[in-house]
């Protein structure tokens, strides 16, 4: 394998922060360039963490050391700048939700698939063992059939009015920024529990509270996929939700305490598996790094390998979740 993968950043809030620390631990990629609409603020962000390059964000498209470019954007934003950095050839790690709408997320894809770029939408759990591990144990019919899922994920997010998370012009709302996890996670256990590529939810319904600022948020809703398989999601910008998956099937059931940041907060990674009839199985999660290590660290393998459509998040399986979240959204109200 070839030297440390070229990152690029655009975008210097939360999540930049926290990859661009773990980065520094990678054997794989490297942060060279950062790019803000505020140069402030990116000069302050590369002082920090000794990125050489700053940038506005078209800078970092066109900065020749920038081969992945991380979309770290308001969600709003997501759709141009992957799609920029697509038409140039560079590979795009773009933050969750890929897009505004499943027909943003297939403009995006379409631009990879133009380019045969690298592509892929980011949800760091999806890369831990933890989930490796969930998925073997559906597979192999651990707990037969499987029936229903309960995926959950909420916080809360406090009273400050300029938080973007209630600015519907930026993308604020519940289900964009934590109901995609629920949502995501049900698809995943969809596809595992039928030995599927993507499995789309065949029917949505939902019910949800809007707030004075035209954002969503508490809101849960029910999946019905294929054979039966009946999912609940709930997210909230709220309330400290019990954030856990529990999948329960014909001979029994699993539950995973800490699905979205494995090993991040809450309990160690563990899965908890029951079987009828048979003692309760703690599954305890061997894990050497923390859940974004296992992102940046497997984002620039697959990258510098030449894959285009990862098989972890598939393009198919953005779509799928995409298109799941519009029909959420549509059912409590929202365009």
């Amino acid at each position: 394998m070839a030297g440390k993968v070229g990152w690029g950043f655009l975008g210097t809030g939360k999540i930049a922060r926290i990859l661009a620390r773990v980065l520094r631990k990678s054997a794989y990629g490297e942060l060279v360039a950062v790019g803000s609409r505020d140069r402030d603020r990116a000069r302050a962000f590369a002082a920090e963490f000794g990125v050489p390059r700053v940038h506005d964000y078209q800078g970092v498209v066109e900065d020749s050391g920038v081969e992945l470019v991380y979309v770290a954007t308001y969600h709003t934003l997501h759709r141009e700048w992957a799609t920029r950095a697509l038409e140039v050839g560079k590979g795009v790690l773009c933050e969750k939700p890929i897009g505004m709408s499943a027909a943003e997320a297939v403009e995006i894809i379409e631009a990879a698939r133009r380019r045969g770029a690298f592509l892929m939408e980011a949800f760091a759990y999806w890369h831990h063992p933890q989930t490796a591990r969930l998925v073997q144990l559906l597979g192999s019919g651990q707990i037969g059939d499987v029936r229903m899922i309960d995926a959950v994920f909420g916080y809360d997010a406090g009273p400050a009015p300029d938080n973007y998370l209630f600015d519907r012009e930026l993308g604020g709302g519940g289900i964009l920024d934590v109901g995609c996890y629920p949502t995501s996670m049900a698809h995943l256990i969809a596809a595992a529990a039928s030995g599927a590529q993507a499995v789309p939810a065949l029917d949505v319904v939902a019910a949800g509270s809007i707030g004075p600022t035209g954002v969503d948020l508490s809101t849960a809703a029910s999946l019905t996929f294929g054979n039966g398989l009946l999912a609940r999601v709930a997210c909230s910008l709220q309330a400290n939700l019990q954030n856990l998956v529990r999948v329960f099937g014909s001979k029994g059931w699993i539950e995973v305490g800490s699905p979205w940041l494995p090993g991040w907060y809450g309990p160690e990674p563990s899965i908890r598996l029951e079987r009828w009839g048979a003692a309760p199985e703690l599954i305890e999660i061997a894990a050497d790094k923390n859940v974004y290590q296992f992102e940046v660290d497997e984002v620039s393998q697959m990258f510098r390998r030449g894959e285009r459509s990862p098989a972890v998040m598939r393009w198919e399986d953005s779509v799928a979740n995409m298109t799941t979240l519009d029909r959420w959204r549509s059912a409590i109200g929202l365009p």
